[in-house]
């Protein structure tokens, strides 16, 4: 069996959710919902939704994190949540920072209702150059810059690096997986 290419695996821009930066996030939920609905041959579900500028340009993701940050606007305070940084805490400490900062003071009905209105391009996460790749590239970069960068998925772009499509972790893992299973004899 080959390997299917990028092109073959990535997820469509006109399949996938977007919204403009001036939407909500309650806009962009419903537009994950219908994202969601529309999806019928696919066994994994969309985990963000792209953002547009003005002139119709990807120009920013909102990932499921994303979202639940929204809910508590003093995670700002607290640290930078870039993508590029990964790490975990004690649940001691966790704990200990709620109770420092006062987070979460509010029942989560409360906290939900106030996000809603949020708008996206003020909780939308910007891609960083790692995080595209381009439609002929390779499987084989594409998964280095999945692995290396930590990344749950890469913004496919075309000669004139127009957003054309996204590249999920998970479509390329089930691609890799098919690839050790045909390797045998």
């Amino acid at each position: 069996m080959k390997s299917g290419s990028i092109q073959d695996l990535m997820i469509r821009l006109e399949n996938y959710a977007t919204v403009s930066q001036e939407a909500t996030l309650l806009e962009a939920v419903i537009a994950l919902e219908k994202a969601h609905e529309r999806q019928h041959h696919d066994r994994y579900r969309h985990r963000a939704v792209l953002v547009r500028d003005n002139d119709d340009r990807i120009v920013g993701k909102l990932s499921m994190l994303d979202v639940l940050r929204a809910l508590e606007p003093r995670y700002r305070e607290i640290t930078d949540f870039s993508h590029s940084m990964r790490f975990g805490f004690s649940t001691g400490f966790i704990k200990s920072m709620v109770k420092k900062y006062d987070l979460w003071q509010k029942p989560l009905d409360d906290l939900c209702r106030k996000a809603a209105q949020i708008n996206v391009k003020n909780i939308m996460y910007t891609p960083a150059e790692g995080e595209y790749v381009r439609i002929d590239a390779t499987l084989d970069e594409a998964v280095h810059q999945l692995v290396v960068g930590h990344h749950q998925s890469l913004l496919v772009i075309d000669d004139e690096k127009n957003v054309v499509g996204i590249l999920r972790l998970t479509d390329v893992f089930s691609e890799v997986c098919n690839l050790i299973k045909a390797s045998q004899p």
